[in-house]
């Protein structure tokens, strides 16, 4: 090819395409916001619209105002039956599930030999599906050949008939709480631990510091935040339940296990009370937001977060 015809020949240069146009973005998110317009937003808005109506998902929805939720908080005794059951098994089930995950995780951090079996042991029943949990625990619990009765048994003491009696319904299923939810919390405690910094427990040491003054001074203290997030957690699970009503008890004996999240689904799928339901589901929401937020509030007087320069 001749000098003159190369230099006819142009350069190839490359487009620039601009990949920061505004609406790149929403093409990268736009998969999510469907979901989330979809299933998210929408359902609940869709809930709260049909709160303030009778319906039975049958018929032609009516609306009734406020009628639903005047009717929950004068006339319907299961709802205040309900919610008295969720209260009392959050308020016992949280803080021992607390207490004991925290003390189980002090322990697993110890440097002994096996340690990752154990830990392994222990965060297993959080990977257990709650129906199988549920079953599993009907037959440790059964009066006649269950493992917690035999126990007993062997020691003189004759167990109850823990989920077919009023009284020991409930306790059985904060104890079923307490060890299911010990999993999850325990590989968050031992995260939290080691955060903590080695070298205030050996200057404490050679201050004369003892194991349970330097636990209360510099362990707790630095896994407050984790505390805290365990908290949250744990009060917004625990006014969810609902597998272990529904496989194990049905929200008996005498209803002491009627759980509100039960008591909602049977409301909506047994009575088909659509509208009443969803006024439900709304009670439950601003109940859990109530607690979260009186949590976030108090948060500030006893939880401690490490800042550099401190």
């Amino acid at each position: 090819m001749s000098s003159q015809a190369v230099a006819k020949i142009k350069p190839f240069k490359k487009k620039k395409y601009r990949l920061y146009h505004p609406l790149t973005g929403y093409a990268f998110i736009g998969l999510w916001l469907f979901g989330f317009l979809a299933f998210s937003l929408f359902p609940l808005g869709f809930s709260l619209v049909i709160s303030f109506f009778r319906w039975g998902l049958l018929d032609t929805p009516v609306f009734v105002g406020l009628r639903n939720y005047v009717q929950m908080f004068t006339l319907d005794l299961m709802f205040k039956k309900s919610l008295e059951v969720t209260l009392v098994y959050a308020f016992a089930s949280v803080p021992l599930s607390l207490v004991l995950s925290m003390a189980l995780a002090l322990l697993l951090n110890a440097k002994i030999k096996g340690q990752s079996v154990f830990r392994t042991l222990f965060y297993l029943p959080s990977l257990i599906t709650g129906v199988a949990i549920s079953v599993v625990w009907m037959w440790m619990l059964q009066p006649d050949f269950g493992i917690f009765n035999y126990l007993l048994g062997r020691i003189g003491i004759e167990g109850p008939d823990w989920l077919g009696s009023a009284r020991w319904a409930l306790p059985s299923m904060i104890m079923m709480a307490v060890w299911n939810g010990s999993g999850t919390q325990v590989v968050i405690y031992l995260a939290g631990l080691q955060n903590v910094p080695p070298e205030l427990h050996e200057a404490a040491s050679i201050d004369g510091a003892s194991k349970w003054r330097r636990f209360w001074r510099i362990t707790l203290p630095m896994l407050t935040p984790t505390i805290f997030f365990n908290l949250i957690m744990g009060i917004i699970g625990a006014f969810r339940t609902f597998t272990q009503a529904y496989v194990m008890t049905r929200g008996g004996p005498q209803y002491s296990t009627m759980f509100y999240a039960y008591y909602l689904w049977q409301t909506a799928f047994r009575d088909m009370k659509m509208g009443y339901s969803a006024g439900l589901s709304w009670i439950l929401f601003l109940i859990i937001a109530f607690f979260t937020v009186l949590v976030f509030k108090t948060s500030g007087k006893w939880v401690y977060y490490e800042t550099e320069g401190r």
